[in-house]
C-alpha cells in the first residue's frame, strides 16, 4: 500500500519502510511525525481525495535534521562590473514511513 501526502508545498509518494527528505519539519531526531494531508491511498483498490482523503494518514519517524549541499548562486551584467556571488544550503528533515492507515 502507498500513499501521496503533501508537505511543504510538495507531493511525496510513500510506501511502508521508505525514507524520504522532505523540507524541515519541525522535530528531533527520533520524534514521531503525523500527516493528516493525505492526497491518495493507493493499492487493491485506490482511494482519491476530494481534495484529501478523510481519515486517512501516515505516520513517521524524523531520523535527521540537516542541510543539502551548498549551491553557489552567481549574478553577472556583462560590461557593468556587477558581480554578486552567494552561497545557499537548504534545510530538510529525513524521515522513515512507519505506517500508513486509512481511517
Amino acid at each position: 500500500m502507498y500513499a501521496v501526502i503533501k508537505t511543504g508545498g510538495k507531493q511525496y509518494r510513500v510506501a511502508e519502510g521508505e525514507s524520504l527528505r522532505v523540507e524541515k519539519v519541525k522535530g528531533e531526531p527520533g520524534d514521531k511525525v503525523v500527516f493528516d494531508h493525505v492526497l491518495m491511498l493507493g493499492g487493491d483498490e485506490p482511494t482519491v481525495g476530494k481534495p484529501i482523503v478523510t481519515g486517512a494518514k501516515v505516520e513517521a519517524k524524523i531520523v535527521a535534521q540537516d542541510r543539502a549541499k551548498k549551491i553557489i548562486v552567481f549574478k553577472f551584467r556583462r560590461r557593468k562590473n556587477y558581480r554578486r556571488k552567494q552561497g545557499h544550503r537548504q534545510p530538510y528533515t529525513e524521515l522513515q514511513i512507519t505506517s500508513i492507515s486509512a481511517g
